[in-house]
């Protein structure tokens, strides 16, 4: 099956970013912001155009999406978090609900959210995908983001021929 085209490269209209961090597991999400903060400026994005807002964990993702989305201020969000498997189910229902309420913000504004949330079992496990060997899920969040605020763009130009 053929790769599907990507979207052109002109740069999405709106031209600021909100990146929203969790501070629990720092370590990790320090490095994420990094990856994301990278991708963003390689795509035009400014220092100035990204505003680094931090949250206490993956929980209070959501809730800061939405308000941010919610001033219009915005093109693309970038929501940043980790969350390590313990020994209780408590992993379960903070990556669920966090996932959930990222995916009610993107659909509610129409504004695209890159989801740079890991779940992971390991400290290990999410090290390497913060930067290490796995590659740096921050900053493919920001660009599927960024990618994603493209062809909204396109579909809301053609649609309007």
């Amino acid at each position: 099956m053929p790769r599907p085209k990507r979207a052109p490269r002109s740069p999405p209209r709106r031209r600021r970013a909100l990146v929203v961090v969790a501070r629990y597991n720092e370590v990790v999400t320090r490095r994420l912001l990094e990856g994301a903060t990278a991708r963003l400026a390689t795509e035009g994005y400014a220092g100035g155009d990204v505003d680094v807002i931090w949250v206490p964990g993956a929980f209070e993702l959501p809730v800061a999406v939405h308000r941010g989305l919610g001033t219009r201020r915005y093109g693309v969000a970038v929501a940043l978090g980790a969350v390590l498997r313990g020994e209780t189910p408590h992993f379960e229902y903070i990556a669920s609900e966090a996932t959930r309420g990222l995916g009610e913000a993107a659909i509610r504004f129409g504004i695209p959210v890159g989801f740079g949330l890991l779940t992971c079992d390991t400290l290990e496990q999410a090290l390497a995908r913060a930067g290490g060997e796995a590659g740096n899920k921050g900053a493919e969040a920001a660009a599927a983001a960024i990618e994603t605020a493209r062809v909204l763009e396109e579909m809301g130009r053609a649609s309007a021929e």
